[in-house]
């Protein structure tokens, strides 16, 4: 409960001082020269409490740190590395970076955390889904399906498909080299096959026969 206090301002008749005297009861206006203090006046000196954090959240106001005027990256800073074990006493490593090397591994940190918990959230469910799955009546296939579904995985199977393909090109072919052009070596030099889709990769392909057309 808040208290209430008062700020008085006196001026003493004897000696004419001035008195300010913060209270939360009544003043004796006796001053220590035995002069009457008379009251000029009474100022509310209550402090109200104040919760940063709340009122910052209530009015959805921001905190923007502050920049310093000249900040240099590559200024080297000096920390000591936290051992991996307290079992035994070590002496203290410190190590020496640059402040951008610094900024990439602490964010590097924070990514690895929020990777951390997403993946944890994410082993808490199939906890649950487990649960739930061992259960007579759902097949091998549908409990596997709701665990790809879960994790965001896209379940399938590699398979290898061979066929024939037809094709028609045109080839320029300078006259006094007709008579001895291979368009089977020629196509093998400047013909591929490639694909354009993430989810077909050409491992092999050869040229089986060709047919020129001097038409």
């Amino acid at each position: 409960m808040n208290e209430k206090w008062f700020k008085d301002s006196h001026l003493c008749t004897i000696c004419d001082a001035l008195i300010e005297i913060t209270r939360k009861d009544e003043f004796r206006n006796i001053w220590h020269c035995g002069g009457e203090a008379n009251l000029l006046s009474v100022e509310d000196a209550t402090i109200q409490p104040t919760n940063e954090r709340e009122t910052m959240e209530t009015y959805g106001a921001t905190v923007t740190p502050a920049v310093p005027n000249e900040y240099n990256s590559n200024l080297l800073v000096t920390y000591k590395k936290i051992a991996g074990t307290y079992a035994q006493p070590e002496a203290p490593e410190y190590i020496t970076q640059k402040v951008v090397d610094l900024e990439w591994s602490l964010e590097q940190g924070r990514r690895a955390d929020d990777l951390y918990n997403g993946l944890r959230l994410k082993v808490n469910e199939l906890e649950e889904l487990l649960v739930e799955l061992y259960n007579p009546n759902y097949t091998k296939e549908e409990a596997l399906q709701q665990i790809a579904e879960l994790f965001g995985f896209e379940l399938s199977k590699t398979v290898t498909v061979t066929g024939t393909i037809n094709f028609e090109v045109t080839v320029q072919v300078p006259l006094d080299e007709i008579d001895n052009f291979d368009a089977h070596y020629k196509l093998g030099d400047e013909l591929s096959l490639t694909s354009y889709g993430n989810d077909v990769e050409v491992n092999d392909w050869s040229i089986e026969d060709t047919d020129v057309d001097w038409n």
